[in-house]
C-alpha cells in the first residue's frame, strides 16, 4: 500500500463491511495487578498469542466499534468516542479485566485514525471502522482472570453493513442472552452463538434475526438495538440486563427529543410488530437502518421506510452530525488534530 498522496489506492465505490487491512494499529499492555500505561503504534499485523491465554480458552474478551468520517470539507471526526470508553471499563469490571481509562482509549483511537487517515474513505463513500479490542492475554490453565491484558485498537474502510433492503425473521428457538449473563456488555462471547440462527434465516432469504428472551418480548436484532413507530410513540426495549446499551441508540433517543418526538422504553411484546407503523434498527456499523418486513409464524409484516418516515429523518440527522453537513448542537463529535 505505498501509495503517494491523501487517499490509499483502493475502489471506494465498492466497499462492503469487510477488513481491508490498514497501516498501523495501537497496542498496550498491563499485568493484572497493574494499570496500562503507554502504549505504541505498530505495522498492521499479526500478534503472538500464548495458546493458554484467557481470550483463547475462556472468551476473556471485550470489543468495541465507532467510526471516523471524512467531512466535505476534509475534516476527519469521532463519534462520542468517550462513550465507547466508559461502555468498555464497564465491561471489563463483568468480565474482571483491566481496562484503559477514557483518556487511554480516546487516545489510541485518535492515533490509530491519524496514522491510517489516507484510508479514511472520501465523503459519502463510507467510513473508518475503527476497532477496539480488550483480552486476556495471559496464559491461564485453571478457570480463572488471565494475568496479563492486551488492548489493542485496528481500523478498515467500510461500506453499508448490510446491501439492500433490511428483512428480518424472528427467532424462537436460538437466545442472544440470558439474564445475568453478558448481554449488557460488549463481551466476545455474545457473538459466535448467534452465528447459526443467522445462517439459517439467510438459508431462508431473510437478512437477519431478531431475538425474543424467554417471555417472548422483542430484544435485539443480532447486531443492532430496535425501536418501533407507532402512531405518536416510537418505542424500544429497555437495557435491562440482556439488551446491549448501543451508543446509537442512545443518540438517537437523544436526538428524538430534540426533534420533539416522545420515545418510550418498555418491554415490547412480539405481537406488537404487527401494529408498528415503521420499525428501524441502530448500531454502529448500520447507523440507523429502516427495516422493510419482519417474519413472524411465517406471517410476514410490511413496515414504511423512505422519504417522509420517522426513520429516515433520524438517519438523516444523524449521519448529518457525523458526517459535519449539520452543525453539532449535541457536542458529540471529536475532531482528530
Amino acid at each position: 500500500s505505498n501509495v503517494n498522496g491523501e487517499y490509499a489506492k483502493i475502489n471506494w465505490d465498492v466497499l462492503g463491511f469487510g477488513l481491508i487491512p490498514t497501516d498501523y494499529m495501537y497496542i498496550m499492555n498491563c499485568s493484572k495487578d497493574q494499570h496500562f500505561s503507554q502504549g505504541t503504534l505498530t505495522p498492521f499485523g499479526k500478534i503472538e498469542m500464548n495458546p493458554s491465554s484467557g481470550i483463547l480458552n475462556y472468551g476473556q474478551g471485550l470489543f468495541e466499534g465507532l467510526k471516523a468520517h471524512r467531512t466535505a470539507n476534509g475534516r476527519i471526526l469521532l463519534f462520542r468516542p468517550e462513550q465507547n470508553a466508559m461502555r468498555m471499563k464497564v465491561g471489563a469490571k463483568r468480565m474482571c479485566m483491566q481496562a484503559p481509562t477514557v483518556e487511554q482509549f480516546v487516545n489510541a483511537v485518535k492515533q490509530t485514525v491519524h496514522s491510517n487517515k489516507r484510508w479514511v474513505p472520501p465523503p459519502g463513500k463510507g467510513a473508518m471502522y475503527i476497532r477496539p479490542l480488550l483480552m486476556g492475554s495471559g496464559p491461564v490453565l485453571g478457570v480463572a482472570p488471565a494475568s496479563e491484558y492486551t488492548f489493542i485498537t485496528y481500523a478498515s474502510p467500510v461500506g453499508n453493513y448490510h446491501k439492500g433492503v433490511l428483512n428480518l425473521i424472528v427467532e424462537e428457538k436460538f437466545r442472544r442472552a440470558i439474564p445475568g449473563g453478558t448481554g449488557e456488555v460488549k463481551a466476545v462471547t455474545n457473538y459466535a452463538i448467534i452465528y447459526k440462527p443467522i445462517a439459517e434465516a439467510k438459508a431462508k432469504g431473510f437478512t437477519d434475526v431478531l431475538f425474543l428472551n424467554a417471555e417472548k418480548y422483542i430484544e435485539e436484532v443480532s447486531t443492532t438495538n430496535i425501536f418501533l413507530v407507532k402512531g405518536n410513540e416510537i418505542l424500544t426495549p429497555p437495557t435491562s440486563g440482556t439488551i446491549l446499551p448501543g451508543i446509537t441508540r442512545k443518540s438517537i433517543i437523544e436526538i428524538t427529543h430534540v426533534l420533539g418526538y416522545q420515545v418510550k422504553e418498555r418491554a415490547i411484546p412480539v405481537e406488537e410488530l404487527f401494529d408498528a407503523e415503521e420499525v428501524f434498527c441502530t448500531g454502529t456499523a448500520v447507523g440507523v437502518n429502516s427495516v422493510n418486513s419482519i417474519t413472524y409464524q411465517d406471517t410476514r409484516i410490511a413496515y414504511k421506510r423512505g422519504a417522509g418516515t420517522v426513520g429516515q429523518e433520524l438517519y438523516e440527522m444523524l449521519t448529518g452530525i457525523q458526517t459535519g453537513r449539520i452543525e453539532d448542537k449535541m457536542g458529540w463529535t471529536v475532531e482528530l488534530d
